[in-house]
């Protein structure tokens, strides 16, 4: 029996490459004979990086860079196996996670760090960057990034804005002409799952805004400079993003990666299978077990374990999730392929039990899978045997 074991990280708990290994630990134990291909998958969020780095036999590299305060940190990206593609998340430089609550401002928070990490990128003389857009600390459109390759952005009387999303609405003209020749040689794909635009309602400020610290009033400032900077680039380089699918995504970093180095937006899920050798991993596969932290209705809406389990019922492999947790909805997985799933959890327990069992639990749960399986299959072939 192959099995292909391409689960998506439990966040805040374990790792994809973790989630994995854990259930192969099941799976072995069940069944020492069983072939297990291990492809462990992110969305474009966390675990990107670990994700396509583990699968390709890369390596990590670090670099020094700003933080969205502008202080220099070390932060951390993957170069593929190939040597010629790199792997970014944002978050690991520009994120949330890199700042506390009681210093969170989007009005001066940048994405400089990002930019950062591309430019060091390109040091190390790669072709292509997948970037990985979530978890973002800012809103400034992606100009810090920008201004990393060497972009300026200038008011009427040609000085350069401040960084961060609240100088925005005074932005004039964009100066390009100190940005290297050799960024146009690169290709970047964004790993995107939020199709929110630029602006409006469904826009970077309104609804991400808030959970990156902005008050009511931040939101709408934060909204005209988003709206004033789509327009000046729309005006300088003949780019629309107001209104582009995803172009809100990450404050806004979306429409300025598309604006500023050419690059295309893509289903972070669908990426990172595609990137990761998930399609080629399914030929002659007998099952496919994929998991997350959590699986609801919206995750057949572009999550991961939607996506495996569409391209494993396309090819007729059952399809089995794992998950911490099933929440009313995951059924609508079922008409996408899924062929069940299953709460590693044992019974009602406390956020801390599930977050310090959750590799054990992947384990015990897989373990049951596989005997399930396994018996199955023996009572069928029984069954054939006794009516002949």
């Amino acid at each position: 029996m192959r099995i292909v074991i391409a689960p998506n990280a439990f966040k805040e708990c374990l790792s994809p490459a973790q989630v994995s290994r854990a259930i192969e630990r099941g799976v072995k134990r069940a069944s020492a004979s069983a072939k297990t291909v291990l492809v462990p998958l992110a969305d474009g969020g966390d675990g990107t990086v670990e994700a396509l780095v583990t699968a390709t036999q890369g390596r990590i590299v670090e670099a020094l860079v700003s933080d969205p305060l502008g202080r220099s940190i070390q932060a951390r990206y993957g170069i593929l196996g190939n040597g010629e593609t790199a792997v970014i998340e944002m978050a690991e430089a520009s994120g949330l996670k890199r700042i506390p609550s009681e210093e969170r401002n989007p009005l001066i928070t940048s994405t400089r760090g990002t930019g950062d990490l591309v430019l060091d990128a390109m040091r190390n003389g790669v072709r292509s960057i997948v970037l990985g857009i979530g978890g973002s600390a800012t809103v400034d459109g992606g100009t810090g990034m920008a201004r990393a390759l060497g972009y300026e952005f200038l008011d009427e009387e040609g000085k350069p804005l401040p960084e961060g999303g609240g100088s925005l609405a005074r932005l004039c003209r964009i100066d390009a002409s100190q940005v290297p020749q050799s960024l146009s040689d690169l290709k970047v794909v964004v790993a995107c799952d939020v199709d929110n635009p630029l602006v409006g309602d469904l826009g970077a400020a309104r609804i991400f805004g808030p959970q990156k610290g902005a008050t009511a009033t931040m939101v709408e400032r934060l909204e005209s400079g988003l709206r004033r900077l789509g327009e000046v680039i729309e005006r300088h380089f003949g780019v629309r993003v107001l209104d582009l699918p995803g172009a809100g995504a990450a404050g806004g970093l979306g429409a300025g990666l598309t604006a500023f180095v050419g690059a295309s937006l893509e289903s972070g899920s669908r990426l990172v299978a595609r990137f990761s050798g998930f399609y080629e991993a399914l030929e002659q596969c007998d099952l496919v077990l994929t998991g997350e932290g959590k699986l609801d209705a919206q995750t057949c809406m572009g999550k991961l374990p939607g996506i495996v389990a569409q391209a494993a019922g396309q090819r007729r492999i059952p399809v089995i999730a794992l998950a911490g947790v099933l929440e009313p909805g995951w059924e609508s997985l079922l008409d996408f392929g899924l062929t069940g799933a299953f709460s590693i959890q044992p019974g009602p327990v406390s956020m801390q039990e599930s977050l310090s069992n959750a590799e054990r639990w992947l384990a015990s749960t897989a373990e049951q899978v596989i005997r399930t399986r396994l018996a199955v299959q023996g009572e069928t072939q029984f069954s054939e045997m006794t009516s002949a």
